[in-house]
């Protein structure tokens, strides 16, 4: 079992071991890894040179140190998606082969914040509706959403039971979602959000802050959603210019 030597660095050939061997079932999600000491002595490597291979794979996501109890797997994303490519929770969840759900959580008017004022160039006087869900897949819960939209856009037809923020905008025959611009932070443990996702404390969020545009470029929907980083993963395509 132990590492064949190759030109590259060691550690980098333990890191595509242990990928591998996640692949291929040997080392099963959730399932906790040999001790440093073992899985050492499996591989034929030092302990500094397994640490640094596990740090990297921790940077990665593919596993998760707990202290004073071990190293575990981490469960695979279940829904990938390139962020350049504007997709509404639902349909995200549905191309994964799951069924979306919505979970109601509350729905305000309130008071624009200064950063509203800006966001949507509206008065002081005009009121924006908050509405707070969990949604789920297949029941299990997997994104917090908080969506805001001035009271003057908000369709009528809204009800607690929609889904996508999207469809109900589109359906409504007065917008269509043209583009968003992103933010994406990562955070660790959230006191509010990560146990409403049912979060071990370990688990971290991957948080996108979007602000949407019609075709007409007017900003209609400011969200923030907060998804869970074991259930998902981003990417973008980058090219030279």
């Amino acid at each position: 079992m132990t590492i064949k030597t190759d030109n590259r660095h060691l550690y980098l050939q333990v890191i595509d071991r242990l990928k591998r061997d996640i692949d291929n079932g040997v080392y099963k999600e959730k399932e906790r890894l040999p001790s440093e000491f073992e899985l050492s002595r499996q591989l034929g490597i030092s302990r500094a040179t397994l640490r640094e291979a596990l740090r990297i794979l921790e940077e990665e996501n593919r596993i998760v140190r707990r202290h004073g109890v071990g190293t575990f797997v981490n469960a695979k994303p279940l829904f990938t998606s390139g962020i350049e490519q504007l997709y509404s929770v639902t349909d995200m969840i549905k191309q994964a082969g799951m069924e979306p759900g919505t979970v109601f959580l509350s729905s305000t008017n309130q008071v624009p914040t200064d950063e509203d004022l800006t966001r949507f160039s509206c008065l002081p006087d005009d009121e924006m509706t908050v509405i707070e869900r969990m949604r789920t897949a297949n029941g299990e819960p997997v994104v917090y959403c908080i969506d805001k939209i001035p009271v003057a856009l908000m369709p009528a037809s809204f009800t607690h039971q929609d889904g996508s923020m999207f469809s109900l905008l589109e359906d409504s025959g007065r917008f269509s979602i043209s583009h968003a611009v992103t933010q994406i932070e990562p955070v660790g443990y959230h006191e509010k959000v990560s146990p409403i996702l049912n979060c071990e404390p370990e688990t971290s969020l991957l948080v996108l802050k979007q602000l949407h545009f019609d075709d007409k470029d007017q900003p209609i929907l400011y969200s923030v959603n907060y998804f869970r980083a074991d259930r998902f993963s981003f990417h973008v395509v980058r090219k030279r210019v």
